[in-house]
């Protein structure tokens, strides 16, 4: 679970909704404090059980350089609505979301030509498997490709220990009982380790709403995916749709750095080990992430590279 150390939108930051035809979606728009977006748009995915705001630290200076960015909550995250069914929490699905979000904001560019229309595309954790999966499926025009914080297939170590028992708790109930079941969870187990990490109050009160908040089918569904996702990076270093860059934190527990250092290497990508930092890089190192990812966009725009659409 992302942990945001604030909910303050710095200036040029607000809170809006990304209308598609697979419905709504909640985002936050970041705009440059001044001067003109010239440079491509950036949509940016989070991670299980995490939300839009673990990008705050990152949104303005990301816009800054002459971008909109726009970070959003995935389908039945925190503010998003609901899927209408399982079927809508299917990797699949949530990429061909992320597609329409993505060609929203491609549009809004106000561009010349279809290569300013295309958008970067970073996914963090779970967020780095839709959007693998919408890479691969060439749904939208997308300039690069980031993956955050996220394996080659499915979860491992302590974390994917740790959530195959929550997993088998939540298999057990109706799903009438899931909100129950969820709310135990964050009574029993995620207050009080957030308290014990001495996360503030204020801080603690948006993690409580933000996990009662989540569709208790979609937050199964997900977890489903992170504990049996194939490891798709030889489809990916094949199709090459785009530049890809594996930004990861030297002190990761999720994916561990060694295999995300090796998965960077089979799709012959850019790689960023970011010191200090944990499973959350936005969070625990803001600056150093948004200058990466500054630079490695603008290089892509430069390039030029033309993705398979």
């Amino acid at each position: 679970m992302s942990t945001p150390r604030t909910l303050h939108l710095p200036a040029g930051v607000r809170r809006v909704t990304v209308g598609t035809s697979r419905g709504d979606f909640a985002a936050l728009e970041a705009l440059p404090a001044a001067g003109a977006c010239d440079r491509q748009p950036a949509l940016l995915i989070p991670g299980y059980t995490g939300s839009k705001e673990d990008f705050i630290p990152v949104l303005g200076p990301l816009a800054s350089a002459g971008r909109r960015v726009i970070a959003i909550d995935l389908r039945g995250q925190y503010e998003s609505p609901a899927a209408a069914s399982p079927e809508g929490y299917r990797l699949a699905a949530l990429a061909a979301d992320v597609a329409l979000v993505a060609e929203a904001l491609g549009s809004r560019h106000h561009a010349q030509d279809g290569w300013q229309r295309q958008t970067h595309l970073l996914g963090h954790s779970f967020g780095g498997l839709v959007a693998r999966e919408l890479a691969l499926s060439g749904a939208a025009r997308i300039s690069s490709l980031t993956l955050m914080s996220t394996g080659p297939g499915a979860l491992t170590g302590p974390r994917a220990e740790t959530l195959a028992a929550v997993l088998a708790g939540l298999r057990m109930v109706a799903p009438a009982d899931l909100p129950g079941e969820i709310k135990r969870l964050w009574d029993t187990m995620l207050e009080p380790e957030a308290r014990a990490e001495g996360v503030p109050a204020g801080i603690i009160g948006f993690l409580r709403s933000r996990m009662l908040s989540n569709c208790p089918v979609g937050l199964r569904a997900m977890a489903e995916i992170l504990l049996s996702c194939p490891d798709r990076t030889s489809a990916l270093a094949e199709k090459r749709p785009a530049p890809v860059l594996v930004v990861y934190g030297e002190n990761d527990d999720a994916w561990s750095p060694e295999i995300q250092e090796e998965m960077a290497e089979r799709l012959a990508a850019g790689r960023v080990c970011v010191p200090g930092a944990a499973h959350s890089p936005a969070v625990d190192a803001p600056e150093t992430v948004a200058s990466t990812l500054t630079s490695f966009w603008n290089a892509a725009e430069s390039a030029r590279v033309k993705p398979v659409a």
